[in-house]
């Protein structure tokens, strides 16, 4: 009997949540409509399912309880009880396809008067070509392919001379104008996915798939890859705007067009180094794993890299000059940083190459000459403070938040002094010698739903103390008056 007060209790929960529920669906593009309307009804025909089971077994538990005495029938097979569910379950599916086949072939009829808007992937990052004053693009061909010409475009096709080219992971759009989304994977397997839009499409390697929508609101929206294409796949996101015509038509005219890049790449200056090392970097993907603006992302950041010393997983330490820059893209794995996971690959760059992108590097600053980790503790800054600058430089902030968010490994706020259970069923707590021993030895105390990769550390007694304190700042504040009461 309580088996069956349970399963009615879900049945009436769920219906009460669908019907209350807080989050409503935004409008900002044309499509939107019709792709919720399929999507309510394919809901219904769910729930309707759903409901009949989940009732149907209730009453089968409080109909057929076990008596005393009692025996079951035993019925082999039933053709009718088969035909009907035949019936009725082909019914239900025709049901929930036939209004996904209308949506989409209202997503392949475009309208005459929309924009070509083409959409690039490469891991892990994405850009943009939009038709020039020509109203129409350019040919394209993996084997154009270079770092003067990432896209790929047919330098002798004339349509695509004026061809706007966006190098970067934001776009933006005109309000109200219909746009044709053509979409094209340089590597592998991806899906260009806004959620605002109710767009989704694969991008196949070596065809180009497409739809259409109106956006239909001004904003900002976020662009995500929906499938999964390597290990940088969770940084592969960017961002769509959607503004006034006036506001997008200036802006779009203050973007490169594909002549004007192959001038740009052929003028022997220092400036066409820089850019050719930053069209390498947008070639290789490299930004996914390396940011240039002192985030944390993959592996180590480029901002005030040349000139520092990094410090390695076996413990030695090297300066960051040219040629370790070359040794780390031809042999990445020769030296491994601390905090950093191996998964870069080798690349084979020419010797220009490689200084272009070495050049580039150079260009986003260099760092003050210090000869060890220890030497950042130097300043006069508080103890946490000086812990934060030691995490962020030994890369701990990559696997580690410090903002409760999910990664690699265990948040780090309100983590001290709070009870952790660990993989083999016990539990302890997050005191100072419980953290230095993660530190020193990560492999003898693995946290519960965290896998064993982060690797052993060596820092001195000060940086210690140092990381210990910015732990500990990160402690909320449930915890602090946790550990204040008596007996806690």
């Amino acid at each position: 009997m309580a088996i069956a007060i349970i399963l009615i209790l879900i049945v009436i929960a769920s219906v009460l949540f669908h019907i209350l529920a807080p989050w409503h669906a935004a409008p900002p593009a044309s499509n939107w409509g019709s792709i919720d309307t399929t999507l309510f009804i394919t809901l219904i025909i769910s729930g309707i399912f759903f409901i009949a089971i989940t009732v149907f077994m209730a009453i089968a538990v409080m109909r057929y309880r076990h008596k005393e005495g009692a025996r079951a029938h035993y019925q082999p097979e039933s053709k009718k009880l088969e035909t009907w569910l035949i019936i009725v379950t082909s019914i239900g599916i025709a049901a929930m396809l036939a209004p996904g086949l209308v949506v989409y072939n209202d997503f392949i009829r475009v309208p005459k008067n929309a924009y070509e808007l083409e959409v690039v992937a490469q891991q892990w990052q994405w850009a943009f070509r939009f038709a020039g004053r020509d109203g129409k693009l350019g040919k394209s061909d993996i084997k154009f392919v270079n770092f003067t010409n990432p896209l790929g475009l047919d330098p002798k096709d004339p349509l695509g001379q004026d061809d706007v080219l966006i190098k970067n992971n934001e776009v933006r759009l005109p309000l109200d104008q219909p746009v044709k989304v053509l979409l094209r994977s340089k590597d592998v397997l991806h899906n260009f996915y806004i959620p605002q839009i109710r767009s989704k499409m694969d991008m196949v390697p070596g065809m180009v798939s497409y739809f259409w929508f109106t956006p239909t609101k001004t904003g900002k929206y976020e662009i995500l890859c929906a499938e999964y294409c390597g290990v940088g796949h969770y940084n592969m996101r960017g961002h769509m705007f959607v503004e006034e015509q006036g506001a997008f038509d200036q802006w779009l005219n203050s973007q490169p067009t594909f002549a004007q890049t192959l001038t740009t790449a052929a003028k022997p200056s220092q400036d066409s180094v820089l850019e050719k090392g930053r069209l390498l970097v947008e070639q290789y993907g490299c930004g996914a794993c390396h940011s240039q603006d002192g985030s944390t992302r993959l592996g180590p950041g480029w901002k005030g890299l040349y000139g520092r010393t990094e410090q390695f997983v076996d413990g030695t330490s090297a300066l960051v000059d040219e040629a370790y820059l070359k040794e780390s893209i031809l042999d990445p794995k020769a030296r491994l940083v601390q905090g950093y996971p191996p998964v870069m690959v080798a690349y084979t760059l020419t010797e220009d190459e490689l200084g272009a992108v070495v050049a580039l590097i150079k260009s986003l600053g260099a760092a003050e000459q210090e000869s060890s980790a220890s030497e950042k503790l130097d300043r006069g800054d508080d103890l946490a403070t000086q812990g934060q600058r030691l995490a962020e430089s030994l890369g701990c902030l990559v696997c580690h938040s410090v903002d409760g968010s999910k990664g690699v490994g265990p948040s780090w706020q309100g983590l001290y002094g709070e009870t952790v259970t660990l993989a083999d069923g016990t539990s302890i707590k997050a005191d100072e010698g419980y953290i230095k021993d993660s530190i020193l030895n990560p492999g003898a105390k693995i946290v519960k739903g965290y896998a064993a990769v982060m690797p052993a550390f060596t820092p001195s007694d000060q940086e210690l103390s140092a990381l210990i304190a910015f732990i500990k700042s990160k402690a909320n504040a449930d915890a602090d008056a946790s550990k204040a009461e008596p007996g806690k």
